[in-house]
């Protein structure tokens, strides 16, 4: 297959389970050191632990997507439906609650570039 083709889901494959795992390996300690948020009830552990799940859950279909042709379409959906939501919910927490740590806005940027660039390479390489 096409590496050029493939090259937007391997990214977003490293970028999630980096993401995922620092979510889920140990929220108690990473989350508070990198988001400012403390982690002191195991009901917020359970939370970031199962966000980790489904950060992993998603690079696992993108990995399949990879791997087998038939599947690189619905998982490069998938990522844009990702990625577009997680720069959504974002953008709205921009306009309603502010301006939040540069960190955030790092993190919006990329998912507004990952979105563009799953839809730009669906209509290059799909009918």
């Amino acid at each position: 297959m096409n590496k050029t083709k493939n090259l937007h889901l391997i990214t977003s494959i490293i970028l999630i389970i980096g993401v995922g795992l620092s979510y889920g390996i140990n929220p108690s300690k990473i989350i508070p050191e990198t988001l400012n948020i403390n982690i002191d009830t195991i009901n917020l552990s359970n939370v970031f632990r199962a966000i980790m799940g489904l950060y992993l859950a998603m690079a696992f279909y993108w990995i399949i997507g990879v791997k087998k042709a038939e599947y690189w379409k619905g998982a490069t959906v998938s990522v844009v439906i990702f990625m577009g939501g997680l720069a959504f919910g974002r953008t709205l927490s921009l306009v309603l609650d502010g301006i939040p740590h540069f960190n955030m806005i790092i993190g919006l940027i990329v998912e507004f570039i990952f979105m563009a660039w799953g839809i730009y390479n669906l209509k290059k390489y799909t009918d």
